[in-house]
């Protein structure tokens, strides 16, 4: 069963249809949207700041979660895919993008609606993605544009994936 831990007098909230793994930790001032998954030894951690996850949002295996004490948060969009083993620090990601396998995304950093970050790639400190932007490398930069359709449709439908692969493990307690 997940590990569900309140922390600093903050409780996690988990909303209606989100699957989380057998070992999924989820800490503190965390909330979760509606119909999300959060996969196997992924941390989701609300300790010293808020994370805020929309709803259709998956965040696959082995993914980090966490924030700066005071001074950065984490707020995710709706219909967001983050890939395995991924950290994610303290940044703002909108409706629609993906953050591919492997990759960390660093404090005040914000990737855009229906923008992609490629497998790998570390968007460094207060760096600004454009919606509909890809960006790859270490430190990452601007690739090119996709189109706002298919990044659209591509999300909804790993989103819809996720769902269906969290309903093999059966009803949630």
């Amino acid at each position: 069963m997940a590990i569900i831990q309140e922390v600093r007098g903050f409780s996690p909230e988990i909303g209606e249809g989100t699957f989380l793994a057998a070992n999924a930790v989820v800490v503190g001032d965390v909330k979760i949207g509606r119909d999300c998954s959060i996969w196997f030894s992924t941390v989701l951690r609300g300790d010293v700041n808020s994370i805020r996850i929309g709803d259709r949002v998956n965040i696959q295996d082995g993914s980090v979660l966490h924030t700066l004490y005071q001074k950065s948060t984490i707020e995710v969009g709706n219909d967001v895919s983050i890939g395995h083993n991924v950290v994610i620090h303290g940044a703002k990601i909108r409706d629609l993008a993906l953050i591919g396998m492997g990759s960390i995304v660093m404090d005040d950093a914000e990737v855009g609606e229906g923008a992609l970050v490629a497998a790998g790639s570390v968007v460094l400190s207060r760096t600004k993605i454009g919606p509909h932007e890809m960006w790859a490398g270490a430190p990452a930069k601007f690739i090119k544009m996709v189109e706002p359709e298919k990044a659209k449709e591509m999300n909804q439908k790993i989103a819809r994936n996720y769902l269906m692969y969290s309903s093999w493990y059966g009803p949630q307690e």
